[in-house]
């Protein structure tokens, strides 16, 4: 009975293994793709990564930094938001900057007063008081000089009737006075002259100094106002109310590097594709006048026809779209753009990105 159970057992254990082994064996269906790949539409064309930029005349998307540094108190716009040229993006705090701007306004004024009170002289009041001066200085030179005459006159005819003393004095008395009276003509005629040219000149080249330096003040504090330069769409804000930004821009904590504070990009009617082209297959590029591509979006099943733009011509080194300080060095890309018209139906972004083949007419 003991050897019966036995047989069974390993009867039974056979069939499991013939079983594991049929079903291991047999081929599964494979599975439907959830789009069609990709594929090369050109008898003779090259395969290149792309991104997906806003279209510019020259140049890639528009990085703006901050020219000076500051902490950021309010932003007005948001991303996706159709800007003009002109219009505000950013406001940082410009309390400090602002004061300095009112300080050299304040010099400034205060130096022009000064200049226009001296080209206003002289004043009335003060020529009526100089005038008064001389008048005094005059009167007193008659007595100065009545009194000399007296003394001299009793002295010539007698001559002890007057000591020389007494008649010297008066002398003095009568010079002095004639000093005082000169003293005072001199000072009304410069009274009377008004300000000095070289006072007034050397004035007026102090109030254009601080003239200048208040418009430099204020030129600096519309800087504290980040305005868009041209027209175009809010690609991407790196910052917020409250952060501190510099003409490096902002620092990322994931990345670890310095990112612009807003990234802009032209009108969405057209986009551009940046595609690299290695740099062994540049020799099979075609020449700009037949060149033709096709865009298709990862994960879909959308191809899209592209129009040439331009060759930018530089071979560089390719960089990671992620992490460009991690990125090998030894391939070196041809960086080639075209463009295509975006539609409403399209969900394409600039920063997308995509495969391009490159073929020709």
């Amino acid at each position: 009975m003991k050897n019966r159970l036995i047989f069974v057992i390993s009867g039974l254990g056979l069939l499991a293994a013939l079983a594991g082994a049929y079903l291991m064996n047999r081929t599964s269906k494979p599975q439907s793709p959830l789009f069609a790949p990709t594929a090369n539409p050109y008898a003779d064309g090259i395969f290149a990564n792309g991104i997906v930029e806003s279209a510019q005349t020259n140049g890639s998307n528009i990085n703006i930094y901050p020219e000076v540094a500051g902490t950021v108190a309010k932003v007005v716009v948001t991303e996706g938001d159709t800007v003009t040229a002109g219009q505000t993006l950013m406001v940082l705090d410009d309390t400090a900057q602002r004061l300095v701007v009112e300080q050299q306004k304040s010099q400034a004024e205060a130096t022009l007063a000064a200049l226009e009170e001296l080209k206003a002289q002289p004043r009335k009041e003060t020529l009526a008081a100089s005038k008064a001066q001389l008048d005094l200085a005059a009167a007193n030179e008659r007595t100065a000089q009545d009194q000399f005459d007296k003394q001299k006159a009793s002295f010539d005819i007698e001559p002890r009737s007057v000591s020389r003393d007494v008649l010297d004095n008066a002398r003095n008395a009568l010079k002095t006075a004639q000093a005082s009276r000169e003293v005072a003509k001199r000072q009304y005629e410069l009274v009377r002259a008004g300000a000095w040219s070289y006072d007034i000149r050397n004035l007026q080249k102090q109030y254009e100094a601080l003239s200048s330096s208040s418009k430099a003040a204020e030129v600096l504090l519309g800087k504290y106002t980040i305005k868009a330069p041209v027209d175009g769409v809010v690609l991407a804000l790196n910052t917020s109310s409250g952060s501190y930004i510099s003409a490096q821009g902002v620092y990322d904590t994931y990345t670890q590097a310095n990112k612009p504070a807003i990234m802009m990009g032209g009108k969405q009617d057209y986009l551009n594709v940046r595609c690299y082209i290695d740099e062994i297959l540049i020799n099979r590029l075609p020449s700009p006048g037949v060149i033709k591509a096709q865009m298709s979006i990862r994960g879909s099943g959308l191809h899209i026809p592209l129009e040439f733009v331009r060759i930018q011509p530089y071979v560089s080194p390719k960089i990671s779209l992620s992490d460009q300080r991690q990125e090998r060095v030894d391939l070196r890309v041809l960086p080639v753009i075209f463009r295509f018209a975006k539609t409403a139906e399209m969900k394409i972004y600039p920063g997308q990105l995509v495969d391009v083949y490159v073929g020709h007419n």
